[in-house]
């Protein structure tokens, strides 16, 4: 996709998405046989609900129909939040995932597995987990210190949703 049909999709788009209290992250357009794909990626505070894409979709597909950004050949349309595994580039992305684990490639080489605990326009306060019994140890890290950074996926994270399941059994007892 030309750098000029990115930045046109971006206008068209961002304005369609903000409303909705929504940031668009990502547009992606592919070829996918004689179509092509068009994926529109946005992402809230608290997440985004089936509903809210619906609502989404359905606006950004009455904007596209008025408008040649895509131009006159067919396209698939597809309008969704961001997976798990996508790369942490923002302030607000780690924001949104305050609590959970990350990995952490540092700039200067290394690499760092650590809980965000607080995040500021600056970069992050994070609780690195004891090694051998030992007590977990905070660390700030400033974004300018990190090249790349994911969020770890864990089936039992701590605070979690097993967690939190239990106390509401216990709770409608």
């Amino acid at each position: 996709m030309s750098t000029t049909q990115s930045d046109r999709l971006r206008k068209l788009l961002e304005p369609i998405v903000a409303p909705a209290g929504m940031d668009l992250e990502d547009v992606k357009v592919t070829a996918a046989g004689s179509r092509r794909q068009l994926l529109v990626v946005v992402d809230a505070d608290e997440g985004v609900s089936l509903d809210a894409i619906a609502e989404v979709t359905r606006a950004v597909s009455q904007a596209l129909d008025a408008s040649d950004a895509m131009g006159g050949a067919p396209y698939n349309l597809e309008v969704s939040s961001p997976g798990v595994d996508r790369p942490l580039t923002e302030p607000r992305h780690y924001r949104r995932n305050t609590g959970r684990l990350v990995k952490v490639q540092l700039a200067g080489g290394g690499e760092l597995v650590a809980r965000i605990t607080a995040v500021d326009e600056e970069g992050l306060d994070l609780e690195v987990p004891g090694v051998k019994g030992r007590r977990p140890t905070a660390r700030r890290l400033a974004f300018t210190e990190i090249a790349k950074a994911r969020v770890e996926i864990e089936f039992n994270p701590k605070g979690g949703a097993a967690e939190d399941d239990t106390a509401a059994d216990t709770d409608e007892s």
